[in-house]
């Protein structure tokens, strides 16, 4: 009895450093964002258009900044909101001033969707987004991996709502040879960046602000 205790006592500090090492090399995973609904940007034009009090009607543009100058509120940042969400917060700065508010947010002009694929690829740039596209069709969309790529370490970084943080993944896409493959792929969203380095990459963060994202690809452009 004693025998058999030991073996298994064996077995199990065998194997729990392997289950730590696996923990350590399984690659991170890009949260996905499950919210379809349009969020604002900067450079998107809203119109407000109150039923009640039309004198504080406003067409207004998100800054760069992502704030907007309401009339009858001030300041509000709004960029990362929905449009029901940017309506709510100006309903409650509204009543500051007005009895039962009740307002109407158009979105009259708006940045269309993109990605950006930069690194070693024939034709790096912005690229409208219209259907949904994976890493490694973003890259044909770029014309294409050049002969110096290295495929098997394209690099997607992720804006992390409307921080100033990116998260990372890193794909084998050289990998990519039969439909079973694909699961080393990765479905894009709107603004993130696809990078295919040249050189080996020996270690990357799993998050990084997005001001070291611009230098980690300067030196590889």
């Amino acid at each position: 009895m004693k025998h058999r205790i030991y073996f298994a006592l064996a077995i199990c500090l065998v194997a729990l450093p392997l289950s730590v090492a696996a923990q350590v090399q399984t690659p991170p995973r890009l949260t996905t964002v499950t919210e379809d609904r349009y969020r604002l940007q900067p450079g998107d034009v809203l119109e407000i258009q109150f039923r009640y009090s039309p004198e504080f009607n406003q067409t207004l543009t998100v800054q760069p900044d992502g704030y907007i100058t309401v009339e009858i509120g001030g300041d509000l940042k709004v960029a990362g909101f929905t449009i029901e969400q940017t309506r709510t917060a100006i309903l409650r700065q509204a009543r500051t001033r007005l009895q039962d508010p009740v307002a109407t947010i158009v979105l009259k002009e708006f940045q269309h969707p993109y990605f950006v694929v930069a690194g070693e690829v024939n034709q790096p740039g912005k690229i409208e987004m219209r259907e949904r596209v994976t890493a490694i069709q973003a890259i044909m969309l770029a014309g294409g991996m050049k002969e110096t790529a290295k495929s098997s370490q394209v690099v997607v970084f992720r804006q992390i709502n409307s921080s100033d943080m990116a998260e990372v993944k890193l794909l084998n896409l050289k990998s990519i040879r039969r439909t079973s493959d694909l699961e080393n792929d990765l479905t894009l969203q709107a603004g993130d960046m696809v990078f295919v380095p040249r050189d080996k990459i020996s270690k990357i963060e799993r998050f990084m602000k997005l001001a070291s994202v611009a230098a980690f690809m300067a030196p590889r452009l």
